[in-house]
């Protein structure tokens, strides 16, 4: 477990490593050269690389030994719906989110075709949130997979955002999270983008979070959180979804 610095989250929690790219948000994944720089710190869990999938049975019982109640983002260097990772692994990992009912879990896949297929066979609790990737409109139907799962709380990450999805399907999503790439190799985002998304969860009533505009380095920085003058940081815990 550690601290994390996504804005959505508090802590992550990875007891799965190893990922392979997927579709077009994964082209500059953070993940694959923070795995090299970890693997070179001479970290065990990643001496494996960023191609190979490990599970680590040793790590399931983390959340349980913390009482204090945090918000995990469950692998941030992985997916937990990877092919390669199996489903009594999966299983597990389920039912130790439910033992832990003190913390908020949030799950984020973009193998949604996997979720969809075990999600009636896992032991969903309320504090287990489910996402999906979308970064352009050729990925919606990962919307429609995760609308049938039973989630209390089903999320989208938006991120990076990599195309206009004004006609983005919103009905049975409770939470829209939206960003650019951010990076040396980072792709533009548009504002109206932004704002075509923004403006359809003010009308749904979606709680919409802005993490960032995006782009390189510095000019990450510079560019800031600020959609046409304030930020936006809703969330599906607290349902302050106000224009």
């Amino acid at each position: 477990m550690a601290k994390t610095k996504i804005l959505w989250s508090e802590n992550v929690w990875n007891p799965i490593t190893g990922c392979t790219k997927q579709s077009a948000g994964c082209a500059n994944c953070y993940a694959v050269n923070l795995t090299r720089r970890l693997k070179a710190m001479g970290q065990p869990k990643y001496q494996q690389g960023f191609d190979k999938v490990v599970v680590h049975p040793d790590c399931l019982s983390i959340p349980l030994e913390r009482q204090k109640p945090t918000v995990y983002f469950v692998n941030s260097m992985s997916d937990v719906f990877h092919k390669d990772v199996p489903e009594t692994f999966i299983r597990k990992l389920f039912e130790v989110m439910g033992e832990a009912k003190q913390h908020t879990f949030q799950v984020l896949t973009k193998r949604s075709e996997r979720l969809r297929d075990l999600a009636p066979t896992l032991p969903w609790t309320d504090n287990i949130y489910m996402g999906v990737t979308v970064e352009t409109s050729d990925y919606y139907g990962r919307i429609a997979d995760l609308v049938t799962t039973p989630a209390k709380v089903k999320f989208l990450s938006l991120e990076p955002l990599l195309s206009s999805i004004s006609d983005i399907p919103l009905e049975g999503i409770d939470w829209a999270i939206v960003a650019g790439e951010s990076g040396p190799k980072a792709r533009p985002m548009e504002a109206q983008w932004v704002r075509d998304v923004r403006d359809k969860c003010v009308r749904l009533d979606i709680p919409f979070f802005f993490k960032q505009w995006g782009g390189r380095g510095k000019l990450n920085k510079e560019r800031g959180r600020e959609l046409d003058g304030r930020t936006w940081e809703q969330k599906p815990m607290s349902r302050e979804c106000k224009s």
